[in-house]
């Protein structure tokens, strides 16, 4: 098949102007209307389904579109180039080839590193790759630099490398953790949806070690692409365990920590415990340190293997409900039925305060200045906040002692004064 060369403008006016080039321009124009009306349908289909990646946001931004239009034009090259070759079809089905590959890596990194900094970079040279081979291509430029850079060659144990093989298996290796990253990111939206709880974290930890099996796999198949000897990696791999058994003991013992943490769910994701002192809720584990969010809004990162060997306190492991207390001193002519009454209408009152476990009040103590009760109530919101309920229940209380003359009082002590004698 003849390719069109750069280096000869005219050979491009020609070739687009013959007659022969309409029936080409007019059967990639129909494969474009259809390839449009076949995501069109499938939109309307699987309305209501997160395919971001295939279908994108809009008909034309997902991945199925270009690789319908790629489909569809090389059926038309076939059905069309059965006498003759079209030297049009030499630039439309790469440029097809190269919009599908930057739409699919664009759409999986998106996906799988939503908010990250660096796929930006990395999206621009998927995009500049693409485009570049497709102009080496068409220009009849990249056989030739393909050959040269296969009589590069080195020996690697009983393997002979070349420039061009690196470059193949490098992307190859590109292609395949693409993939790996598409299935793995499907898979853990899939599983996160609507989950929460104590399946949120269990789901998590599937996902997590999913995603590490099909990266272990992807790159095992990258690396056979290259041409590097799999056995070879066992000598590595016995290398690596060393330095993990010396050097990498705590980094090691964090991640095994993470899985038995996700596995156990001895925590999970919206607990609230106490760790070290520092006492918050629980927004992620990852597979090395814990986020621990406290109600003031600091974080504090933990290591995994802290929240296996250390004692932690978890306010919702088997029940989310906790007790708060309050205590009240009243004056000593005070009836007592009245003030356990105001009381507990101060806490029932409270939305936040269970009816079940219901409140309790109780004369605790004969003070020094006056009775003591003890006021007690159930919550199961701590994400909510702890001391805003308790500062509710206080000014509640005391609106109710004030409205119905209950005197709070005041410390008092005698000073007794001894004079000295003259």
């Amino acid at each position: 098949m003849k390719t069109v060369q750069m280096s000869d403008p005219m050979a491009w006016v020609d070739a687009l102007l013959r007659p022969e080039s309409l029936p080409v321009i007019a059967a990639f124009a129909l494969s474009v209307l259809l390839a449009w009306l076949m995501v069109w349908g499938l939109r309307c289909l699987l309305r209501g389904h997160e395919l971001k990646v295939l279908l994108g946001r809009q008909l034309v931004d997902g991945v199925l579109f270009p690789v319908f239009l790629l489909g569809l034009t090389f059926v038309a090259r076939t059905v069309l180039t059965q006498d003759h070759s079209l030297a049009l079809f030499d630039i439309l089905l790469p440029v097809c080839t190269s919009l599908a590959a930057i739409r699919l890596g664009v759409k999986v990194l998106q996906a799988a590193f939503a908010g990250a900094a660096f796929v930006r970079a990395l999206e621009r040279t998927i995009s500049w790759l693409a485009w570049g081979a497709v102009v080496l291509w068409v220009t009849g430029i990249l056989p030739l630099v393909l050959n040269e850079l296969d009589q590069i060659q080195w020996k690697i144990g009983g393997a002979v490398m070349s420039v061009r093989t690196m470059m193949e298996g490098a992307l190859t290796a590109g292609a395949v953790l693409i993939v790996v990253l598409w299935i793995s990111a499907a898979i853990e939206a899939r599983l996160l949806q609507s989950a929460t709880g104590s399946d949120l974290s269990l789901r998590k930890v599937i996902s997590n070690t999913v995603r590490a099996l099909l990266m272990f796999v992807g790159l095992l198949m990258a690396l056979s692409a290259v041409g590097i000897d799999l056995t070879a990696l066992s000598v590595l791999g016995g290398a690596v365990g060393v330095g993990i058994g010396f050097g990498l003991q705590k980094l090691a013992a964090n991640y095994v920590s993470g899985f038995v943490i996700l596995a156990e769910r001895s925590v999970r994701i919206g607990d609230t415990v106490k760790v070290d002192g520092f006492e918050g809720r629980i927004t992620d584990i990852k597979a090395r340190y814990t986020v621990i969010r406290a109600p003031n809004g600091r974080e504090s990162i933990v290591p995994n293997e802290l929240m296996i060997t250390q004692r932690v306190e978890n306010l919702s492991l088997s029940d989310a409900r906790i007790a708060q207390t309050t205590v009240v001193v009243v004056a000593y002519d005070t009836s007592v039925d009245l003030v356990i009454e105001l009381l507990m209408q101060a806490c029932i009152s409270h939305e936040r305060v269970l009816t079940e476990p219901a409140p309790l009040v109780a004369l605790s103590a004969f003070g020094a200045d006056g009775l003591e009760f003890t006021v007690t109530y159930w919550l199961d919101d701590v994400a909510n906040g702890q001391l805003n309920l308790k500062s509710d229940i206080n000014r509640a209380i005391f609106k109710a002692l004030k409205d119905h003359h209950v005197e709070i009082p005041f410390p008092q002590r005698v000073v007794h004064l001894r004079g000295q004698a003259v």
